[in-house]
């Protein structure tokens, strides 16, 4: 990637949606509080079997959507669960960066993710299986994740640019650091960057429990137990829902009043392994952290907090440890967002961008859940509670299937 003055790399606007709250206020508060969602999942089509209960994924689930007024009603009663929860998400981060002042012209959106939608379709065609020529005309749109770019730039009006950008659990960050190079480029004054809500259907749950990733065997009867990161008693990543979106904009394009700036991105990096399978790669996250150091032009000592990947992996959260470890970031608060709102795949990286900032902005880490044994103790964990502390550089890592490694770093003048 180039170089450029990244000090001039703002984040000026966030919106959240998840389990655990919707809207960065109720967010922040679960999440400093450690207040989970976790049970067997309800939502149509993640549950297969005959009586119901056959199957008991567990997961963590949005109650319900909050619908802002200003939302089109006529877009909304047509689309998916993933476009409603983008639509909503959107609109906050939209209002926090007050961008309605600027030029829809220089305004782009990037939205993390790929294949996010399919509940919606296994439910369409099990629906439509036996009167296949009765399908809704509209599916001939929304089975596309491009449909969400298509929403989102009619609601708000974008006329820079929209596309989607697929790298799995890195999908989120990977949109963030697409939405970076748009700015840097000069091609739009800002870029929305959006983990998109993944939306599992029961195929993608069985499958990815028959991998070996997807938990929990050990905790099936105790779904507040069973999400835990890094510790010894571990089984694999509970599902969260969670959609997540950052606003990306240069300090010297900023002209309207009240914008707030929430951090500096002060250097990034992807990497690749070269590797089409879910196995982790110590060495590709080790250079992944120290090529975002160095464009940041920050020694590993500079790094007060690291915001990991963390999913609960038998042999990730193992890898991602020993690169941290090795990138000489022991000396960093750690601790797990994942405990708390669950794996929220394509949204995980943005989602777990914005818990980084507004831990910055509270100058207040929050607590790992379920973190009873570290396999690493000797780290500085946060662990059942909150703790208070200054943080002016972070570090977030998001991991994908396929070999994909992306970090980035963010840098906010606590005062």
């Amino acid at each position: 990637m180039q170089n450029c003055n990244q000090a001039e790399l703002l984040i000026t606007g966030i919106g959240i949606t998840s389990a655990i709250g919707q809207g960065k206020a109720a967010f922040s508060s679960a999440l400093m509080a450690g207040r989970h969602a976790f049970g067997v999942m309800q939502r149509p089509g993640r549950q297969y079997g005959t009586p119901p209960g056959e199957s008991a994924f567990l997961g963590a689930e949005i109650p319900a959507l909050i619908y802002p007024e200003s939302l089109s009603k006529a877009l909304l009663r047509t689309a998916s669960f993933s476009a409603q929860a983008a639509l909503v998400t959107l609109h906050e981060a939209w209002e926090d960066a007050r961008l309605a002042a600027l030029e829809p012209e220089r305004i782009g959106l990037v939205v993390g993710g790929s294949n996010f939608q399919q509940r919606e379709l296994v439910q369409c065609h099990e629906s439509y299986q036996d009167r296949a020529c009765f399908v809704r005309p509209s599916y001939g749109l929304t089975f596309m994740d491009s449909d969400v770019c298509g929403l989102c730039s009619e609601q708000f009006g974008i006329r820079g640019f929209a596309y989607t950008t697929g790298g799995a659990s890195s999908s989120g960050q990977l949109a963030i650091l697409q939405a970076i190079q748009a700015v840097q480029s000069g091609q739009v004054d800002a870029c929305i960057a959006m983990g998109a809500l993944m939306d599992l259907s029961y195929w993608e749950c069985q499958s990815l429990r028959s991998l070996g990733a997807m938990g929990s065997d050990r905790y099936a009867n105790e779904p507040a137990q069973a999400c835990r990161p890094f510790d010894r008693h571990r089984d694999g990543f509970i599902f969260g829902e969670s959609c997540g979106v950052v606003v990306i904009e240069r300090a010297t394009s900023i002209a309207r009043p009240a914008v707030p700036t929430y951090a500096r991105l002060a250097g990034w990096a992807i990497v690749m392994d070269g590797n089409r399978n879910a196995d982790p790669s110590c060495e590709g996250e080790i250079r992944v952290i120290q090529k975002a150091l160095q464009q940041a032009r920050m020694p590993a000592q500079a790094i007060d907090y690291i915001n990991p990947h963390g999913t609960g992996s038998i042999i990730g959260d193992e890898a991602e440890l020993n690169a941290i470890r090795h990138c000489g970031l022991a000396h960093a608060y750690i601790n797990a967002s994942k405990s708390i709102i669950g794996h929220g795949l394509s949204a995980a990286g943005t989602v777990e961008v914005i818990a980084t900032l507004l831990q910055m902005q509270a100058s207040r880490l929050h607590p790992t859940r379920n973190l009873d044994d570290p396999i690493e103790p000797s780290l500085n964990w946060v662990r059942e509670r909150a703790v208070a502390q200054r943080i002016k550089n972070a570090l977030t890592l998001s991991i994908g299937f396929g070999g994909i490694n992306t970090a980035l770093c963010l840098q906010h003048d606590a005062e």
